[in-house]
């Protein structure tokens, strides 16, 4: 307890250092794949804070590590945003970074550059401490989760052979405790016609009809999916659609939709692809796309567009330990869910089987949304819980 009291003093005693790096860092605009100058920044502000190691990897991930022990486990922040959006609905500049009643506003803060900071002060709290424990820490600051989440860390796994034995996600979960989410696809069916002149469209074969047909289709199939009872449902829906003729008196031969599918437990990528089959019941090309755009450090590395769903047992030793950990910040029971959106795990444990507990500082509904903006007492909180989980799983 004496410990655990230490580590809440000294979030609190960094609650401004916390909140002046979350400031700084959202000041720097960081979309998917432009990343490097937040990068940088950050990797300075982990050597001010003394990690014991800061490195770059081949990607663009930013990794620091704290503690030197054989064991290893991780705390994740995408280190990337969203772009802002029609500026008429902000009331303040997404780049502001201002400190206000409390809170840190900006593009990011809860989506998802407040757990970075506090991650930051996690570390710092660690060295200050004298952190000596079996586990090492890696704190690291990933790219492109907006973009594609998961091929950060399947490049972290996969390429650098780091495999750590559970990480905590810090996405916003308003300090809740969470345990998993629904997995997602995106998929791209392509439809054939035959072009004519407008004047005779049966001459033709429109493929606009076709795919209108077959979208129905899909809304009729998003009611009939599965349902778990912790992820909740799956769900589909067409999110675009194209269409190309030689004129625009000229019957359409060549139509497409973009799908975006949400995955309960139990639901693969071969599953859905049946089931959209299925319900088309004409001849159409289903496929689901690869993402290959390079990072800021121009690297290319491939990812299918298929994001696992995941979850870990309430009874998991590694979500156990996160109840204790806030038990002994807090005094009290976290809340325990899920999120409602598509994080990291979907690679660290959907594909790759690591167990992932989330906590983060933020509420999720103001991800990706206007006003975007974090109370500070949330990055203190974070801050410790970061802190003082791997002495947690030791039990210490």
């Amino acid at each position: 307890m004496e410990r655990n009291r230490e580590i809440l003093s000294l979030a609190e005693k960094y609650r401004d250092y916390t909140a002046r790096n979350l400031s700084e860092i959202v000041k720097i605009p960081s979309l998917s794949g432009e990343e490097g100058d937040v990068v940088s920044k950050i990797a300075e502000m982990c050597i001010e804070a003394g990690f014991d190691e800061v490195r770059i990897d081949g990607l663009g991930n930013l990794i620091g590590r704290v503690g030197f022990g054989p064991r290893v486990i991780a705390v994740d922040a995408h280190i990337d945003t969203v772009d802002t959006g029609d500026l008429s609905q902000w009331d303040f500049d997404p780049f502001c970074g201002e400190i206000r009643n409390g809170n840190v506003l900006g593009r990011g803060t809860v989506d998802q550059s407040g757990g970075a900071a506090s991650m930051i002060t996690a570390g710092k709290i660690l060295k200050e401490i004298a952190y000596d424990s079996e586990f090492s820490v890696l704190f690291t600051f990933t790219v492109m989760e907006e973009d594609c989440d998961g091929l950060c860390w399947n490049y972290i796994i996969e390429k650098e052979g780091i495999r750590p034995e559970a990480v905590i996600i810090t996405e916003p979960t308003n300090l809740g405790l969470y345990r998993g989410h629904r997995g997602r696809m995106e998929i791209e069916c392509y439809f054939s016609g035959l072009s004519c002149h407008g004047s005779a469209p049966e001459r033709g074969d429109n493929a606009i009809y076709k795919a209108s047909r077959a979208a129905l289709q899909i809304e009729k199939l998003n009611e009939r999916l599965c349902v778990d009872d912790f992820l909740g449902k799956g769900t589909i829906t067409a999110t675009m659609i194209e269409s190309q003729s030689p004129s625009l008196c000229a019957v359409a031969d060549y139509a497409h939709f973009h799908l975006d599918r949400r995955l309960t437990w139990g639901e693969t990528k071969e599953s859905a692809i049946s089931e959209i089959r299925e319900a088309i019941g004409i001849e159409a090309k289903v496929e689901v796309p690869t993402y290959r755009k390079p990072s800021y450090r121009g690297t290319v590395f491939e990812m299918e567009k298929y994001f696992p769903t995941w979850k870990i047992p309430e009874d998991n030793e590694y979500m156990r330990a996160g109840v204790d950990c806030y038990k002994g910040l807090y005094g009290d029971n976290p809340y325990i869910d899920k999120w409602t959106f598509s994080t990291n795990g979907i690679a660290i444990c959907g594909k790759h089987g690591i167990p992932c507990i989330g906590f983060g500082p933020g509420n999720e509904i103001y991800a990706h949304a206007p006003n975007e903006a974090v109370p500070i007492d949330h990055l203190v909180r974070a801050s410790a819980f970061y802190a003082l989980y791997p002495i947690t799983i030791k039990g210490e």
